[in-house]
């Protein structure tokens, strides 16, 4: 998975509204064929899609690239892996999902698409979508699951399907999915996957509280917000890109650490703080990060 700071829903069966978010600088884009598109039109989304991951796949600025399926109750999901498991698609998201046995059946419906339609094996993602009670409740054992499990997307909206599953009343604040939200970012990391996602924030009036709620995100550890609107991007990479003040106090502490270490000592005091070789692996993996986040936002 590649590190994305902002990641936009786009409605799959809208024609050129993925190259308008890249043209608002997302990172990523997620082409629905769910809750986005109308009954009546999924089967157009599909061909839309498909052409829109190829048009995608070409640009010169490389975006990540996923497609959240119709989910497996509905019996429509391998329809849409048929259309859409395709080179250049690096991964689904899978809604509505109650636990393990999800993903092993969506791992098999994708490993035959993948020898199908001439896509390299074991190559595209799922991310696990956490609408329910069940997946919030099981979201350990989900990413053991399949290997292509690439993380989880912490979803907290308001009036939502993870609201009336689980019975939360959102707030601003999001006091009551603080739990939910940890929980996933902790599942996430202790089964070693890099990249977190969570969102979304819906009151598109209220830009304020859309970074107050980044921010909170940033700070619990998330990597990635997925978005509902173009407004969003901006404040998404803002707040998800170590700031020029960071990398230069990182850089700092590297080097402070380094001269230490030409001294005979493996400890020193740095802006008043005593730091490590522990500190600087932390400061050595910001700078990095800014590296390649700054690299593809160009």
């Amino acid at each position: 998975m590649r590190p994305m700071r902002s990641i936009l829903f786009v409605p799959g069966h809208k024609e050129g509204w993925p190259d308008k978010a890249v043209a608002a600088g997302a990172d990523g884009v997620i082409l629905d064929l769910e809750d986005a598109v109308p009954t009546a039109m999924k089967a157009q989304a599909r061909e839309v899609v498909a052409q829109s991951i190829r048009k995608l796949a070409a640009g010169s600025r490389k975006v990540g690239v996923y497609v959240r399926l119709n989910a497996l109750e509905t019996g429509l999901t391998g329809d849409d892996l048929e259309k859409i498991v395709i080179p250049g698609l690096d991964g689904v998201l899978l809604p509505k999902n109650y636990g393990p046995r999800d993903f092993v059946a969506c791992d098999a419906l994708i490993t035959h698409f993948e020898r199908r339609n001439g896509v390299k094996p074991g190559t595209v993602e799922i991310v696990c979508s956490l609408e329910t009670a069940q997946a919030y409740a099981s979201c350990e054992k989900i990413l053991e699951a399949s290997p292509r499990v690439a993380t989880l997307f912490a979803g907290t909206a308001k009036d939502a399907d993870v609201s009336r599953s689980i019975g939360f009343q959102f707030t601003p604040g999001g006091h009551e999915t603080l739990y939910l939200r940890s929980r996933a970012l902790l599942a996430t990391r202790a089964a070693g996957r890099q990249f977190s996602w969570v969102g979304l924030w819906q009151d598109l009036k209220d830009p304020e509280g859309a970074k107050a709620f980044a921010i909170q995100n940033r700070q619990l550890g998330f990597t990635s917000m997925v978005m509902i609107h173009p407004s969003h991007i901006a404040i998404a990479n803002e707040v998800f890109t170590p700031s020029e003040q960071e990398v230069i106090f990182y850089k700092g502490m590297i080097e402070a650490l380094e001269k230490g270490e030409a001294e005979g000592n493996a400890a020193v005091l740095y802006e008043g703080q005593h730091i490590d070789y522990a500190h600087v692996k932390t400061a050595r993996q910001v700078v990095e990060l800014h590296r390649l986040l700054t690299q593809n936002a160009s």
